[in-house]
């Protein structure tokens, strides 16, 4: 990871403010998801992008019961229900 040099405080509630400069390198705008993890020792906010269930691809996606799929991956649980009908 690359250090910004830009250090900010988290107010009372718990909050940080992402600076404008990295908001625009990233592609953030205001009421973007953004997804909130851990790596290590290290808290990682990332842009959030709806990725496949099974193969994590983010191209394609269509939704099945509230879930994202690959058009790649569907085709491939449509191969498996056509072979198990055989």
């Amino acid at each position: 990871m690359k250090s910004t040099g830009i250090v900010r405080k988290l107010d009372e509630l718990g909050r940080v403010v992402i600076p404008i400069e990295i908001r625009n390198q990233f592609d953030i705008s205001q009421k973007d998801p953004v997804e909130i993890y851990v790596d290590g020792s290290s808290i990682v906010i990332k842009k959030f992008e709806p990725n496949c269930i099974f193969c994590g691809s983010t191209k394609n996606l269509v939704t099945y019961h509230d879930k994202q799929i690959c058009k790649k991956c569907s085709e491939k649980i449509a191969n498996l229900k056509e072979d198990n009908k055989k």
